[in-house]
């Protein structure tokens, strides 16, 4: 009886109940930003400073940093110090820089090709903060030439080896059950080693964030809002399977090439990478199982020679677009959110692959121990380990 009176209130009373807790709410901590209690426990001590730098850009016009402030109160840059000598600099905007807010310091330093150089930054307070050049080179800037030469790297190690994994479907099609099975569970293991791997990147590269960012923190909830997101849109008009579940695949694998796009783009504008062959090679190696794992819920269907061309680009394509960003506009926070979505991603098409494998199988709890799941799985799993010892540097 009460709800029933509830929905009878006219709309301008519902309004009301929902504004009136909230003007209270905000009330209160006017209130309280006014009021100032704590202010009788200050002892005179210097506030808590926290500075962070997020990019670091050197030119013919010396070296240039993206700094972001998290402290508790407007922090002011003094004094900066390269290889323990003090050098002149400019801020851009110049000025206190409140928490959160972000501004470049330009140094004229001549900086030496392949030397490292250790920055210090000093504030009014005298707290300092450090940062290393390990190896000092010209970061990279938006050219064509450059931009073309990302592209095909980007294509070798994200396009390429999409398209060569696609190339075995048409000798995967003969395979029974049993084969179904093993390229379905080999599917879930490489996927579930890019899951780790891309949660661990993306832990990593969230510590390097200011710590207002809540790194760890960000990296879990965008994983699973990303997550919930894709099942809920999977699920939409049932459960996804063959073509569309393999599209699910590229998507979850191409948010992850892009995350991987990033580190690349990053590492060169860092000069911390030097893609040789033999690098690249591994790249396209690890890789080339995605492909496998794209054409595997195809098997009973007839998909059209663009369906292919379509897979390739999903897959492989975010990998160039995340080498070009990320020696471009690189900045720790957001190639975490990136990652933690592309980990969300490829968690959603785990969940959906294993569950085309259980409706595949009208003995799932038989199948799920039978030597094909359990030799593809591991064998994903062992595959994608043994080729990321490769690309690590």
């Amino acid at each position: 009886m009460t709800s029933e009176n509830q929905l009878r209130r006219p709309p301008f009373i519902r309004l009301m109940l929902l504004l009136l807790p909230l003007a209270t709410m905000l009330g209160a901590f006017v209130w309280i930003a006014a009021l100032d209690p704590l202010r009788s426990f200050n002892n005179g001590a210097p506030p808590v400073e926290a500075l962070t730098v997020e990019r670091t850009i050197i030119d013919a016009n010396g070296i240039a940093l993206k700094l972001r402030a998290g402290g508790s109160a407007p922090m002011v840059i003094a004094q900066v110090a390269v290889d323990d000598a003090y050098w002149s600099f400019t801020q851009d905007p110049a000025g206190p820089i409140a928490r959160g807010n972000a501004v470049w310091v330009q140094i004229p330093y001549p900086w030496v090709l392949g030397e490292a150089h250790n920055i210090t930054l000093l504030t009014n307070t005298g707290m300092t903060f450090a940062h290393e050049i390990a190896v000092a080179v010209a970061t990279p800037k938006p050219s064509g030439p450059q931009l073309r030469l990302q592209a095909i790297i980007g294509a070798i190690v994200g396009l390429l080896p999409v398209a060569l994994g696609l190339m075995f479907y048409p000798a995967m099609r003969g395979v029974g059950q049993g084969g179904m099975n093993f390229l379905l569970a080999l599917t879930v293991g490489l996927l579930g080693f890019l899951l780790l791997d891309t949660v661990s990147e993306a832990l990593e590269q969230s510590a390097g964030a200011a710590a207002l960012f809540q790194g760890s923190a960000m990296v879990w909830l965008a994983a699973l809002a990303s997550f919930l997101m894709l099942m809920a849109i999977g699920r939409w008009r049932g459960n996804p399977e063959g073509i569309a579940l393999a599209f699910y695949i590229a998507l979850g694998i191409g948010i992850h090439n892009f995350g991987e796009g990033l580190a690349i783009g990053a590492a060169f504008a860092a000069g911390s990478a030097g893609l040789g062959t033999f690098l690249v090679l591994g790249f396209a190696l690890h890789n080339v199982t995605e492909g496998i794992g794209i054409a595997a819920p195809m098997l009973r269907a007839r998909p059209k020679l663009w369906t292919f061309a379509a897979l390739t680009l999903l897959a492989g394509s975010p990998a160039i677009f995340g080498m070009w960003m990320g020696s471009l506009a690189y900045a720790p926070q957001w190639s975490a959110l990136a990652l933690a979505v592309g980990a969300g991603a490829i968690l959603q098409v785990m969940v959906e692959v294993t569950a085309y494998l259980l409706r595949q199988n009208a003995k799932w709890q038989v199948a799920l121990m039978s030597p094909p799941v359990l030799g593809g799985f591991l064998g994903g799993l062992a595959f994608m380990y043994a080729t990321a010892a490769l690309i690590k540097i």
